[in-house]
């Protein structure tokens, strides 16, 4: 074989390899291949290993699906009942359409970025200090609905929408602090008049069941003197009264045989 034509041969297949490997393309199972070609969309590549007309005929480009998580930078905002805070949020959105992520917006990183925090300062502009700490659920969703139907035409979807923190000034802070206080202080009194309430309801029934029964009052009075003299080093000086050893002097009158002596009523002197 003459050596020039064996040269061609060596310089065709060369090129051929060249060709080859320049138009070899693997996409991963979490991407796919976006391929212009001639400036025209052709469809998806991928996943796996597929071929594109190299040497600027195809132009390739690779999609992550992947869910990307998004943080969002401190917003200053200032809620419905004009308190200022800045606040921070995280985003988690996916491609669910290639070409139109590709066709349809020049960073769909950056966009959804931007539309987040411009929805982020709107929302939370509509709410209140209260409604944006308790109902942050509520907010959320919010937030997720109106950033999802903003980014559907690019072929994003966003799933969830978090705010992660709510910074607040010292001022507030400190107002919020007293307020806590208040109401706990508030909640106590309620409480203890509540249980002073309940106590004089018993104590009222008691009485009435002491003043029902004869002889109760003296059997309290004695049980008391109990449990004050418990105490050896305890010296107790309290009234008598008459009623309470009538029984005793009446007993004694008769055992003695002597004629029983009338005791003062009450209410009656005697000289």
């Amino acid at each position: 074989m003459d050596i020039g034509v064996l040269a061609i041969i060596i310089v065709i297949l060369v090129i051929a390899l060249i060709t080859v490997f320049s138009s070899l393309r693997i996409a991963a199972e979490y991407e796919r291949g976006v391929v212009f070609r001639l400036g025209r969309l052709i469809p998806l590549k991928g996943p796996g290993l597929f071929f594109i007309i190299p040497f600027g005929v195809d132009r390739l480009v690779k999609i992550d699906l992947r869910t990307i998580t998004l943080e969002v930078p401190p917003q200053e905002v200032i809620t419905n009942d004009n308190v200022t805070a800045k606040v921070n949020a995280v985003i988690y959105f996916q491609v669910v359409d290639a070409r139109r992520a590709v066709t349809q917006v020049l960073n769909f990183i950056n966009a959804t970025s931007q539309i987040a925090q411009t929805t982020l300062r709107a929302v939370l502009g509509q709410s209140t200090l209260d409604e944006l700490l308790a109902e942050r659920d509520k907010i959320n969703q919010n937030l997720q609905k109106i950033i999802d139907e903003q980014t559907e035409p690019w072929g994003i979807k966003v799933a969830v929408v978090e705010i992660k923190d709510v910074e607040l000034p010292s001022t507030m802070q400190r107002a919020m602090a007293k307020q806590a206080e208040a109401e706990r202080e508030k909640r106590a009194k309620i409480i203890n008049a509540d249980g002073e309430f309940q106590a004089s309801q018993t104590l009222a029934n008691a009485a009435q069941v002491i003043s029902s029964q004869q002889g109760a009052l003296q059997l309290r009075f004695l049980q008391t003197m109990v449990e004050i003299g418990a105490e050896k080093n305890t010296t107790i000086i309290l009234p008598l009264p008459i009623e309470l050893i009538r029984p005793l002097i009446e007993l004694g009158r008769r055992v003695d045989g002597s004629p029983p002596v009338p005791m003062p009523e009450k209410g009656t002197k005697t000289g």
